[in-house]
């Protein structure tokens, strides 16, 4: 869907009651990830007007609240909504900076259109960054491996119950502050093989980022969890059960100590940042660099010649987490105990290390934000 450019500057109306500094200090000792929430929020709507054009307006930043909608919104009844995540760092002179921010309006803009939203310019999607983080830069906390969350997604908000493309929508942006995505000291998760849901199907709305693939991964995540996995990972049934990707993580394995090989782009896969940005990094040191169908019978049989040496996850919230075993209905496969340097913790180090302006970016990958 196309719309005008945004015509109209942010206003402000800051909170009347924001948290304390005692209070926000109480929080970021241990932030966790997604428990609490800064003062403020940004919204920018969208309206198709009697002439059938639709434009960006009344671009704000208003105090955190509740949204009032209307109980027949289009979002409530058919799930026209999509999100992103980033994060902003706090570096060691104060400043606060964000990671690629271009690539995370890309792809919102890329769900917004299998999802008939409107489309959001890029330059509009970064200032929306600016003005929140500008209204609680009090919140970047600057604890080790910390930062303060974002959040911007775009609803169907306009009230009617025929099935067609909204034409009211609201953008917005939510901030929390974020600690370890698992909590505790980074250490090999396990991971759960689901083998009677699917995440996303192809034509569907696998490389979009929306809520309802969040949605069609839980009744998995649950039995997950109860054999005592962190998450689930989905296979592609119709493709040799070959691996897509984990519940909200894209999925890498190394072998040989080497080859790093990540599934290909298929439709059902999200374009993952981090994802990319791993690719890039692994690709500047040398290693080998593979985007193609890895299937469940490979990784058994890498496991078992001592090929596979390592096995991680990654996105934006948990940035790079090992995995040490899959499990599944019929027992377990382990990742090998590393005899050298781990892979994935390496670039994990340089990956914070850029994100948080203690290594050099050499990519212009960073975004001044306040």
């Amino acid at each position: 869907m196309t719309q005008n450019a945004l015509s109209v500057e942010f206003a402000r109306r800051l909170s009347e009651t924001p948290k304390s500094a005692e209070e926000r200090a109480a929080i970021l000792e241990n932030p966790g990830f997604g428990d609490y929430f800064t003062d403020h929020t940004v919204v920018v709507d969208w309206k198709v007007d009697p002439e059938g054009k639709g434009g960006w307006h009344n671009a704000r930043v208003e105090p955190y609240g509740p949204i009032a909608m209307d109980p027949a919104a289009a979002v409530l009844h058919y799930g026209q909504e999509i999100f992103e995540g980033l994060k902003a760092y706090r570096h060691a002179d104060g400043t606060v900076w964000t990671f690629r921010p271009e690539a995370n309006a890309h792809r919102f803009n890329k769900s917004a259109q299998r999802l008939a939203l409107p489309e959001l310019p890029t330059e509009v999607f970064i200032e929306s960054l600016r003005q929140i983080v500008s209204a609680d830069k009090d919140w970047v906390p600057n604890g080790d491996g910390e930062a303060l969350y974002l959040r911007p997604f775009m609803i169907a908000t306009e009230a009617f119950l025929g099935v067609r493309p909204a034409r009211e929508v609201s953008y917005r942006v939510i901030a929390s502050p974020a600690g370890n995505y698992f909590g505790g000291e980074l250490e090999p998760v396990s991971i759960w093989l689901s083998e009677h849901y699917a995440r996303a199907g192809h034509g569907g709305t696998g490389e979009a980022k929306c809520g309802g693939n969040y949605a069609a991964s839980l009744a998995a995540q649950l039995e997950a969890e109860a054999n005592g996995c962190k998450q689930v990972l989905f296979l592609d049934p119709t493709n040799d059960f070959a691996v897509d990707e984990l519940g909200g993580m894209n999925i890498f394995f190394v072998f040989n100590g080497d080859t790093l090989v990540t599934p290909a782009l298929n439709g059902n896969i999200l374009h993952g940042v981090t994802r990319d940005s791993v690719l890039q990094l692994a690709s500047d040191r040398g290693l080998t660099v593979e985007e193609r169908k890895i299937t469940i019978d490979e990784w058994r049989q890498a496991v078992a010649d001592g090929t596979l040496t390592e096995v991680f996850a990654c996105g934006t919230a948990a940035v790079i987490t090992p995995i040490g075993e899959l499990k599944t209905a019929d027992g377990s496969l382990v990742t090998p105990e590393l005899k050298g340097e781990s892979v994935a913790m390496s670039i994990r180090e340089q990956l914070l290390g850029i994100q948080t302006g203690t290594v050099e970016d050499l990519h212009g990958w960073l975004t001044q934000l306040a």
